[in-house]
């Protein structure tokens, strides 16, 4: 008979001291729950902006009825809310929305375990006194307050029992607040009751796993940073961007790489047929050609967009005297409807007043959105420049009688505006 080796023999050595620790854990009683106060707190914060969220839509929706129906029902929105919630998370579950973010649930002592239960296991009668504590109660001290306050209680006689009755309603308020600070306190000591409802019936939050890992997940908060963080680069940064000068270029790629810059880049030529030429020549007229000369096509197609009624000359009176014109051919007698103040000419021919034609050019090179200026309004031409128009009057033309025209010959002088600048000259 072979004698055991020495680790065989102190296993056998060790074997009732073994089977004494497994007796001693099995018949051991489990770990205490490890309370994490903040995951309790944050529960219910989670909670009340949750009940917030739901509410804000609901507001929106009744004042866009009525106004005065968000300050009227609006305690009554907030009630049935945390009802609804209360039932469908704490009713059910034994926790709330928050709770479960925090994996957390509500447990009661076995001696307070009573026969009728809630769906989450629960005792139906502990379930509807915290119910009653949590949401009923603040919704009631919330109406009382708004009635005592629209009654006028503050401001009663001391002898009336409006005041007494709001001074009892004061007291209890510095009472409640009193407490809940020393439970608030009592919390932060032993991580137990997180509110006075709670402390009442004995109701504590607890983790729902016997094992917790504080694992706090940072993702949506490294998200939102990162978010927070793009847009205030993108705030900076897009002012100092000039999305005329990109439109510019990108306007200038297109016109490079479209078919007629590709022909005309081999050495292909285009040729338009005669009914593309004719099209264009019959296209050399502006919206105001039939215009009067002596009186200003960008006052016309104001006037034709001002809705202003109180002004003299809006869309309205423009209508009036389309149909006017189209009826009955205008008096020479008459003074123009939209007459031209300091005249300028501009490069292709036509007389502007110098306000209109400024904005215009103005407008033009602050779009630059190609190369080409503004376009006349009369004959469809681009406008690049403008000048004073001087009106050559002889010896026998009073200033009294000087009527502006097609027909009058003039030169320009003095001052010149064009879209780079101006440029002062002298005729000679």
């Amino acid at each position: 008979m072979t004698r055991p080796s020495p680790w065989e023999d102190a296993w056998n050595r060790a074997q009732p001291r073994l089977a004494a620790i497994r007796d001693t854990l099995n018949t051991s009683n489990s770990a205490d729950y490890r309370v994490i106060r903040v995951g309790q707190l944050d529960s219910e914060l989670l909670d009340q902006e949750l009940a917030q969220l739901l509410q804000e839509p609901l507001n929106k929706a009744l004042s866009m009825i009525s106004t005065s129906l968000k300050a009227r029902f609006a305690p009554e929105l907030a009630l049935l809310i945390q009802l609804t919630l209360y039932k469908l998370s704490i009713w059910n579950t034994g926790a709330s929305y928050g709770a479960k973010l925090q994996d957390l649930r509500y447990t009661l002592p076995a001696s307070q375990q009573g026969r009728r239960l809630a769906p989450s296991g629960l005792p139906r009668r502990t379930l509807l006194l915290h119910g009653t504590l949590t949401v009923i109660l603040p919704y009631l001290h919330t109406k009382l307050r708004s009635y005592a306050l629209s009654s006028a209680w503050p401001d009663a006689p001391s002898s009336d029992y409006r005041r007494k009755a709001w001074d009892i309603l004061t007291s209890l308020e510095s009472a409640y607040t009193l407490l809940t600070l020393s439970n608030f306190v009592a919390f932060l000591w032993n991580g137990r009751f997180r509110s006075i409802a709670d402390r009442l019936l004995n109701m504590s939050l607890v983790p729902r796993r016997r094992f917790v890992k504080r694992e706090v997940s940072y993702e949506f908060m490294n998200r939102q940073m990162v978010w927070h963080a793009f847009t205030e680069f993108l705030l900076f940064l897009l002012p100092l961007i000039s999305a005329r000068s990109i439109r510019r270029r990108m306007n200038r790629i297109a016109s490079v790489i479209s078919p007629s810059a590709v022909l005309s880049s081999l050495g292909v030529k285009h040729t338009p047929d005669a009914k593309t030429v004719a099209g264009k020549a019959l296209q050399k007229k502006g919206k105001y050609w039939s215009l009067p000369q002596d009186q200003c096509a960008i006052c016309a197609e104001n006037a034709s967009m001002n809705l202003n009624i109180s002004e003299p000359t809006n869309a309205f009176t423009t209508l009036t005297q389309a149909v006017v014109e189209d009826s009955a051919p205008v008096s020479e007698t008459e003074p123009p409807a939209y007459p031209i103040y300091t005249p300028y000419l501009t490069s292709c021919g036509d007389i502007y007043c110098y306000s209109c034609i400024a904005e215009r050019l103005m407008q033009a090179v602050d779009a630059a959105e190609d190369e080409r200026g503004w376009t006349c309004l009369r004959c469809s031409s681009e406008v690049t420049s403008a000048e004073r128009y001087i009106v050559e009057m002889g010896s026998d033309v009073s200033g009294s009688d000087y009527e502006f025209s097609s027909d009058i010959s003039g030169s320009a002088s003095m001052g010149s505006y064009s879209e780079s600048g101006w440029s002062d000259s002298s005729v000679s």
